[in-house]
Formats: C-alpha cells, structure tokens, sequence
C-alpha cells in the first residue's frame, strides 16, 4: 500500500509594519460601520472606502464580511484582554474572576449593541471557511479565562471542559440577549453560573 501523501499549507508570512497598518484601519472601519448600523451596514465597499484601501486589497486581507467581522470581534477581544491586564479583576475565587471578567465584557458590549450584533452573527453564520478566524476568537477567550483564573500552568482537560461550557453559555447568553429574550439580568445570572464550575475542576 502507498505510503499516505500529506499536504501541508504554508504558513502565511507575518505582515510588514505597513500591512499591518494597513489592517487596523480595515478592522477599525469594521466597528466604526458597526457601530452606526449593525451587520447590515458593514459593505466591503464603504470599509474599503472608510479604512482607504482598494476593494481588491480589502478581499486580500477578508475574503468576505463575515471573515472580516469575525476579525473584528477577535481584535475588540484583544484590546479588552489588554484593559484586563490593566486593571485585573478582583474576587477571592476563580470563578468570581472570571465571572467579573465577562460581566465586565457583558457592559462593553451593551454599550455598543449594533456591533456587538454584528459580531455576534457574523461568528453565527460562519462555516467551515471561517475556521481559522473562529480558532483565533475561541483562544482568545480561552485565554482572558485563563489569566482570570490566575492559571500560570497548562489547564487539565477538565478545566477546559469547563471553560468550554463557560464559552458555550456566553455565546448563547448574547445571542438571546440581542435577540430580546433574555433581560440582562438574566444573562449576568447564566454566566455567574456557568463560572462555578471551575471551581469544581481540579488544578
């Protein structure tokens, strides 16, 4: 029998400093459209326009809106892991941590409901040509649950699970939230609770 014939894709080579440019313009222009009219207003053409980038090197970078979206909602992740870092959260337990931590990502998001709509539905209807930038929202906020914990070690299986359900039912909690079938005080009491499992998993 033939030996198995693996294909491996090349990395993508890390952008320049110009590129780079480049794309916090694109995914500012993203929220910035976002903001004012939710996931209907974000046109390639008006981010292209917006950021002043052509069109074409708007697709080069996002293949399509939901791409770009789902980009956006990892660079908003981003830059609220660094306030977090800023000003960590307080709580004797783990789980206070960390609930403080989403609770706190719960009112930024309230304050700006038409991108978090965007956001949110964009990671809805992403398929499986959108696995690489849901990969990079799911670690990321594998990560801002893990440095809430205070976890400086790799996290047993357990904890992840955990951490899985914890993500499972933030997502879902938004969703109804912006949906308005759930109040806000019922999706700070969902996460409270999802949170408590950590400290049911050993470390």
């Amino acid at each position: 029998m033939p030996a198995e014939i693996r294909i491996t894709r090349p990395c993508p080579a890390p952008l320049t400093e110009r590129q780079e440019a480049r794309r916090r313009r694109i995914l500012h222009a993203s929220a910035r459209l976002a903001c004012r009219g939710g996931f209907d207003a974000v046109q390639m053409r008006e981010v292209a326009e917006s950021s002043q980038v052509a069109l074409g090197t708007l697709y080069r970078y996002f293949p399509s809106k939901v791409h770009l979206l789902v980009a956006t909602m990892h660079d908003q992740l981003e830059r609220m892991r660094g306030t977090l870092r800023a000003k960590p959260p307080a709580g004797a337990t783990a789980s206070e941590r960390v609930t403080e931590t989403l609770l706190r990502a719960f009112r930024a998001l309230r304050r700006e409901p038409r991108l978090a709509d965007a956001m949110v539905r964009a990671l809805t209807f992403a398929d499986s040509g959108v696995t690489a930038e849901v990969e990079r929202v799911h670690r990321q906020t594998t990560a801002i649950i893990l440095e809430a914990m205070g976890q400086d070690e790799d996290p047993t299986d357990e904890q992840l699970s955990a951490i899985r359900v914890i993500e499972h039912t933030w997502h879902s909690a938004l969703i109804t939230w912006l949906a308005g079938r759930a109040s806000t005080a019922q999706v700070e009491t969902d996460v409270a609770t999802a949170c408590r499992l950590i400290d049911l998993t050993r470390a």
